[in-house]
């Protein structure tokens, strides 16, 4: 397994250099604008590389998951349509049909859906078997686009993924799922190398690369694939609200976000610099100060869900636990412009970014 992990690192890093070039001749490159504030056209090619080695693993090992094609297909569609979405701006719209498109091959034809939820409100398993489609829909949509909107500063997606799927590599292998627990396990391995030469190491700045629409939207898709995967049938790893905790930071910022706003009448969807990562920045962190606090907070929540399952913890309060904690944090997020200006006048904070950045 050791060489094999190693297999992957290494195919991955070359992949990464290979696909750079081929982004450079196509112009599929990240450049700097009002929202923007990196250095240069950058590849964008972490997507890419990720779902190069996803596809050559699952190829290789086509029973790994519930109905393997059936991913391969969604995913690699997905992944198309994002490349374009880089190269050409196709437009909200656009990326949001052929998602909806996705989920209902991921639901009807991949045969995931959500239907038992456990006992979120009491000792009764709560299956929803006609819902169940709405709700997966939702989770589908919702997850694709959570793990897209937290791809704001350098290394975060990239540390979001390693987090979530490391997690449910432990839960996989706590419950003997031996070919998912690899499959988590290859995606970690994989991701690590984007991480770095997202971070600029060891190459330096000149090397950078993004992992671009095309690659938060494979790894939202796939994450919430494995979390069904996972948390349903009667041989299932863990309990469905298990993934919430899995998954805590994409997803408790993206509803935050989404409710504010459509509080301000806005889309849902509107890029803004609002997210966790934006407001720790106005606070005076450094970007990667912002990226370590993230990613330790992501750990602790995913640690949280890991915890719950050896201790066998009622659903219902893991459930209602992450309600209260979404219920903070959006109370705090729509008053954190009257914190953020408090705190930085008391610490004497400058910072070259502002409200309306």
């Amino acid at each position: 397994m050791i060489i094999n992990n190693l297999s992957v690192f290494f195919a991955t890093f070359i992949s990464l250099f290979f696909f750079r070039k081929i982004a450079k001749v196509i112009n599929l490159v990240d450049t700097p604008n009002e929202r923007k504030r990196h250095i240069g056209a950058v590849p964008l090619v972490g997507g890419l590389s990720i779902f190069a080695i996803v596809f050559s693993y699952l190829y290789t090992f086509p029973t790994t998951l519930t109905n393997s094609y059936i991913y391969l297909s969604c995913a690699g569609l997905l992944l198309l349509i994002g490349v374009l979405d880089d190269l050409k701006n196709l437009g909200f719209n656009m990326r949001l049909t052929i998602q909806a498109f996705m989920s209902l091959v991921m639901m009807f034809n991949g045969e995931l859906v959500l239907v038992n939820l456990g006992n979120l409100f009491g000792p009764f398993e709560l299956v929803i078997p006609n819902l169940g489609y709405l709700l997966t829909f939702i989770a589908i949509i919702g997850a694709i686009n959570a793990f897209n909107m937290v791809d704001g500063i350098d290394g975060l997606l990239g540390g979001m993924t390693t987090i979530t799927f490391g997690a449910m590599s432990v839960l996989f292998m706590f419950s003997g799922h031996i070919q998912l627990f690899s499959f988590s396990i290859a995606i970690v391995i994989a991701t690590i190398p984007y991480i770095l030469m997202n971070l600029g190491i060891p190459f330096g700045q000149k090397f950078k690369v993004f992992m671009g629409d095309a690659g938060s939207t494979v790894i939202g898709f796939t994450v919430v694939w494995l979390l069904i995967e996972g948390s349903q049938g009667p041989s299932r790893s863990f309990q469905a609200v298990t993934g919430l905790w899995l998954a805590a930071v994409p997803i408790i910022d993206a509803l935050s976000t989404i409710f504010r706003r459509i509080r301000k009448k806005q889309s849902p969807f509107k890029p803004d610099r609002e997210h966790l990562h934006h407001i720790l920045i106005r606070f005076g962190f450094s970007p990667k100060l912002a990226l370590i606090t993230i990613c330790i907070i992501a750990g602790v929540f995913s640690l949280i869900g890991i915890a719950s399952e050896i201790l066998n913890v009622p659903s219902y309060i893991m459930f209602w636990s992450f309600v209260g904690i979404n219920i903070i944090y959006f109370f705090v997020m729509t008053r954190i412009w009257r914190i953020t200006v408090k705190v930085r006048r008391y610490f004497g904070i400058t910072s070259k970014f502002n409200k309306k950045d």
